[in-house]
Parts: structure tokens; C-alpha cells; sequence
């Protein structure tokens, strides 16, 4: 971060993007963090909600109670404050099979990284991401930390009716898909979790700032956990 930062920029008449960084940067990020907590702890009259980014953070407000003064003055408050401690963030385990015909994108990784298939998995299932957004689709939690040894350019073209489940990566990040869509990612595998948990106070499985590591399923283990899932 910079001395230009944190940056205050009114959206519509209803939020105010509030950013800690232009480019992706992990100061940033913990700063987004902190002033996520610290809005949970302490809200102000006629903020609806705000919605935490890798960089930023979008603060929205019912214009009849407040307007853009108001909430920035606010925030400012809550910045120059010691930081709020965000809660502990949570590891989530997620297996995912990486067998045929659920892993359609494995060889090609491989050939592309110059890594052997098994050498993919093994580097994909060695880290631990860290949910840093949501975004795209209801439930896509950008996981970040990728290793530099996977990463690759999204695809010239996207591949249509890439279902729910399926585990992409693209650059630096990864995702579990929560819809049949369209994706310019890489498949390495599917997953038989269910990020969209269908409970209102926490429609998703995971909170920004938790942590995800993968494990291995086998063909019948995913078979096994997706045909208990629709029973």
C-alpha cells in the first residue's frame, strides 16, 4: 500500500468502494480483512452490507438513513482505530477425484507445466489456499496461493457446460465451481462438496479469509459421496 490509499470512490448513490491497493497485494488484503471485522463489530446507522474483496471493500448503505459523507466518515473512524481482530479463520478440507472422465484438463496441464500428471496432483493437493473473495457466480470462492509450478494463462476459449463441482485454475488462483457454466479455466478434477450450504445465515461453505486444503478421492469414493449427497 501507498500513501495515496485507502482510496474512497461513491458507487451509485446507495455504497462506497473503499480500496487498499490497485493490484493484488497482501497488506491489502489483511487491511480488507481488518476492516471487514471491524464493520461487523461495529456497524453504523442504515449500512445493508458490505462485501469484501482481494484489494477493496464495498460498503453499502440505505440512502434514506445515510449518504456517502457519513459512512466514509465512518469508516475513517474504524481505520485509525487498533485493528479488529477478524475471527480465526477456518481450514476446510474438500476432496476432489482427479480420475477420468472427471479430470479433463489433467494431461494437458501436465504437458503444458512439463510435469507428469502425478507431479500435478501432488503439487495441487501440497498447498493451502486462502479464500480471498467472492465473485463471478453465487458461491465462487477465489482460493488463492496457487503453486507457480501450475500456474497458466486462462484458455483462448471457454469450454461450455463445465459442471457444478468441478476444480479449476487459472493464474494464481483456484476455484470449486457451484453451477454448470462456461469456464476458460483449467479442470483438474471435481469435487462432490457443496460450497452453497442452502442456510441463509451462511450461504456459503466457506468465510473470506479461511483456509482450504484438498484431499484425494478415488473414483468410487466421489461416487459414493455425490450418491449420498442427492439421496
Amino acid at each position: 500500500m501507498t500513501d495515496s490509499f485507502p482510496r474512497f470512490t461513491p458507487v451509485a448513490d446507495h455504497a462506497l468502494l473503499v480500496e487498499f491497493a490497485e493490484t493484488q497485494d497482501e497488506a491489502a488484503h489483511e487491511a480488507v480483512l481488518a476492516l471487514d471485522a471491524a464493520l461487523s463489530q461495529a456497524p453504523c446507522p442504515g449500512l445493508r452490507e458490505w462485501v469484501p474483496a482481494i484489494v477493496n471493500l464495498l460498503v453499502d448503505f440505505d440512502p434514506r438513513v445515510s449518504d456517502h459523507a457519513t459512512i466514509r466518515a465512518h469508516v475513517e473512524r474504524l481505520l485509525h482505530r487498533p485493528r479488529a481482530l477478524s475471527a480465526k479463520p477456518r481450514t476446510h478440507k474438500v476432496g476432489v477425484c482427479y480420475e477420468a472422465p472427471l479430470a479433463p484438463d489433467l494431461d494437458e496441464v501436465a504437458r503444458l507445466t512439463g510435469l507428469s500428471a502425478d507431479a500435478v496432483i501432488a503439487a495441487h493437493l501440497g498447498a493451502e489456499y486462502r479464500v480471498t473473495m467472492y465473485g463471478f457466480a453465487p458461491g465462487y470462492a477465489y482460493l488463492a496461493e496457487l503453486p507457480k509450478a501450475l500456474r497458466l494463462d486462462r484458455k483462448t476459449a471457454p469450454v461450455r457446460g463445465v459442471p457444478d463441482g468441478s476444480v479449476i485454475i487459472a493464474g494464481a488462483q483456484c476455484l470449486v465451481t457451484t453451477l454448470t457454466m462456461p469456464t476458460g479455466w483449467w479442470r483438474l478434477g471435481r469435487s462432490p462438496a457443496r460450497i452453497l450450504t442452502g442456510d441463509e445465515a451462511a450461504p456459503f461453505l466457506f468465510d473470506v479469509g479461511d483456509r482450504v486444503r484438498f484431499t484425494r478421492l478415488t473414483l468410487d469414493d466421489y461416487s459414493r459421496q455425490t450418491e449420498h449427497d442427492d439421496g
